[in-house]
């Protein structure tokens, strides 16, 4: 059983995916940002890998991502980096990112040295279910990975079942078609949020995009397993002064006290 599996085996409901990215605010603060993730309540770690084009992305994570360029950061720094994180970090751990740097690093050479060190599943948001089925997804699951896809409110029901049938792990569901960090009345996707509830999917699932406080985080996991949040984390650490630890207790204590 999957690190993943063992997770949601355990814990079906309110579960918490938190998103930083990888390298930022500074280079070597990957690895305590985990921890203190860990530390103060975090059920999952998603891992972004910055690039320059985050087509996903809102203007907060894009310029963390800018940022953690500018700091140093690329796939094998990051890799690097991680090689130690079992040590220390035993929640999942996801990376999420885009196809094009992934492939410059190498398909497979990349998927070896993520499950090495200990990573459990992949978030790549531009890699389509056919090249997924035709060509990555054998390479994927040849390293004992996961693979998350994303589901919108646009998604059809058939196109939801094939997605789910693909995925291992969870299943993502982004709340609107947009980018991440847009406001989001989560009553507002109720059909679509108890559509994908009734539809008894084989994987839990997780509704992302606009989820930045208790309030939103408790209405999205009213509807799913939980919730990931990304943007408003982003913010808090923007004020982190070289210490991550108290921003990510404070703001974790906010969504979870």
């Amino acid at each position: 059983m999957s690190r993943i599996a063992e997770l949601f085996a355990r814990k079906n409901n309110r579960v918490l995916n938190v998103y930083c990215t990888a390298g930022y605010p500074a280079l070597d603060s990957t690895l305590p940002v985990m921890k203190a993730l860990q530390q103060h309540g975090a059920d999952l770690i998603e891992l972004g890998m910055p690039y320059s084009d985050p087509l996903a992305d809102g203007p907060v994570i894009q310029a963390s991502s800018m940022k953690a360029l500018e700091n140093g950061m690329t796939i094998a720094v990051l890799l690097g980096q991680l090689k130690e994180m079992r040590k220390e970090v035993n929640v999942p751990v996801i990376l999420m990112g885009y196809m094009n740097p992934v492939l410059q690093y190498g398909f497979e050479k990349f998927c070896k040295d993520a499950a090495a060190a200990g990573v459990d599943g992949l978030i790549l948001p531009d890699l389509p279910a056919y090249e997924f089925e035709t060509e990555y997804g054998a390479v994927i699951k040849r390293y004992g990975l996961d693979f998350i896809f994303l589901v919108t409110p646009e998604t059809s029901e058939e196109r939801v079942r094939a997605l789910d049938g693909l995925t291992t792990g969870f299943l993502y569901a982004v709340s609107s078609s947009s980018t991440t960090g847009k406001d989001k009345n989560m009553a507002d996707q109720e059909a679509y949020f108890n559509k994908l509830k009734q539809m008894n999917l084989n994987n839990p699932v997780l509704i992302g995009f606009g989820i930045k406080d208790k309030a939103t985080f408790n209405a999205a996991s009213s509807y799913a397993n939980g919730a990931i949040i990304g943007t408003a984390y982003i913010k808090a650490l923007d004020n982190a002064n070289g210490d991550v630890a108290q921003p990510t207790q404070q703001f974790l204590e906010s969504i979870l006290q």
